[in-house]
């Protein structure tokens, strides 16, 4: 029996002189990459999302429309059916905000301290409740009460959903995932294609009434509140939950954090004009609200299509804060934008082409905003705490909004020049960018929850 042959070795290179250490081989024409400048361009095909992070992200598509299949009548609603003031209909408008964003700091902490299932599931049965009072709400102090309903029970379910992401995409991020803001972008492309198709529900249901508008909202959501209740889990995968202690006074002293939040309050004051100057100057424009809904479903199909190519460009040339600063520029454009077209007074579709280029400039504007907001929240928040970091950046830039689209349905409603709110509207996200932490602030902290 012949012994068995050898097998050949693979050939080796030249071995290194003695002495000397090999020399890398420069990678030429190659600036350092950052985290956030990482290049999909010859990588390897991504890794897929976790289970939870698909099912999360799919929630925020249910919540948006059935929201979104309400919200963008509720002004004409409000000034035509129930008669309210202007000025009374951009505080409405700015209550529902606050009530919302403003309490995001509760339903964060409560995420914290309960986990997300209950807190998601309360909320969603809360925004049932809301829609279906609205749909019958008549009188002012009614719409007040059922607005504040479907307010609080976003302040419950978002900050939950929004934590519970952004600690999942870090997470994901840090096994060799996709860099946290594709993730995030990932997220807000979700919840645009709920806003793309709500309004187009909500268009079609208007030519019943507007209860048949509210009742359609909270149907959607007892359907979301059904499937969460069978597949969200009791224990998110890979979360080890951290005693919560103290109370928010750390966060009220963090500087960089408050900045962040001022600035994404002004961002989100201007996104809020797409209900309040946005259906008043279709109305002068096109003599109803028609058009409404086709600029909204081109808001929402811009982010659907253009999101993640933006965001993936973004992160390749832009740091978060040039990122931010570059979408509050947009933004201001925008408003800029109807504001040299008013004084022509066109109408018609002429007259609707200065709104379709403002709803496009705003459109992205936010899509270089948001992704960048989301992925510092997790870098700025102490440890346990993200739920309450997340809700507390939603509920300082809410007193913003509600403080704001007061002001704005005040000015809108004064006989100024047409031009001057607008131009009023336009300085708010320019004067912002001067708030934006610098993009080191913080960095590399190791404060983030999980680290």
């Amino acid at each position: 029996m012949t012994a068995p042959r050898p097998l050949p070795r693979p050939a080796a290179g030249p071995a290194p002189r003695p002495g000397r250490r090999p020399v890398p081989r420069p990678d030429l024409g190659r600036t350092p990459r950052r985290p956030w400048r990482r290049s999909s361009r010859g990588a390897a095909p991504p890794v897929p999302l976790p289970p939870l992070l698909r099912l999360l992200i799919a929630t925020q598509l249910a919540f948006n429309v059935g929201f979104f299949a309400v919200l963008p009548f509720l002004a004409g609603h409000l000034g035509g059916a129930v008669g309210m003031a202007g000025w009374l209909v951009g505080f409405v408008l700015g209550l529902r905000t606050f009530s919302q964003q403003g309490l995001f700091v509760v339903g964060g902490a409560l995420a914290d301290r309960h986990g997300i299932r209950p807190v998601v599931l309360a909320g969603c049965a809360l925004r049932v409740a809301g829609f279906a009072w609205l749909g019958y709400a008549d009188r002012t102090w009614t719409v007040v009460g059922a607005v504040l309903l479907i307010g609080f029970a976003a302040a419950l379910f978002s900050p939950a959903v929004e934590s519970e992401v952004a600690w999942q995409a870090v997470a994901f991020e840090k096994a060799g995932g996709r860099p946290r803001t594709r993730v995030l972008a990932l997220f807000t492309v979700a919840g645009q294609a709920g806003a793309f198709a709500g309004p187009l529900l909500g268009a079609l249901l208007l030519a019943v009434d507007f209860r048949a508008v509210c009742l359609a909202g909270a149907g959607v959501f007892v359907l979301v509140l059904a499937g969460h209740a069978l597949l969200l889990p009791r224990r998110a995968p890979g979360r080890t939950r951290v005693p919560v202690r103290g109370g928010i006074a750390p966060l009220l002293r963090d500087r960089g954090f408050l900045a962040l939040c001022g600035a994404y309050g002004a961002c989100l004051l201007a996104y809020n004009q797409l209900y309040l100057a946005l259906p008043a100057e279709v109305e002068r424009a096109a003599g109803s609200q028609a058009p409404l809904a086709w600029l909204f479903a081109l808001s929402s199909a811009l982010v659907v299509t253009a999101q993640l190519p933006v965001t993936r460009w973004a992160g390749e040339r832009l740091d978060p804060r040039r990122s931010m600063a570059a979408g509050l520029g947009l933004t201001a454009a925008g408003f800029a934008l109807v504001a040299a077209a008013l004084p022509a007074g066109r109408t018609g579709t002429a007259g609707l082409l200065p709104a379709a280029g403002f709803v496009v400039l705003l459109t992205l504007g936010q899509m270089l905003v948001v992704p960048a907001v989301r992925a510092r929240v997790p870098d700025l928040a102490a440890e346990g705490r993200l739920g309450l970091y997340t809700g507390a950046l939603s509920s300082v830039s809410g007193l913003v909004v509600l403080l704001g689209s007061a002001a704005a349905g005040t000015l809108l409603d004064a006989g100024l020049p047409p031009a001057v709110p607008w131009l009023l509207l336009a300085a708010v996200p320019a004067a912002a960018v001067a708030l934006l932490p610098s993009a080191t602030a913080h960095e590399g902290a190791g404060r983030t929850e999980g680290r």
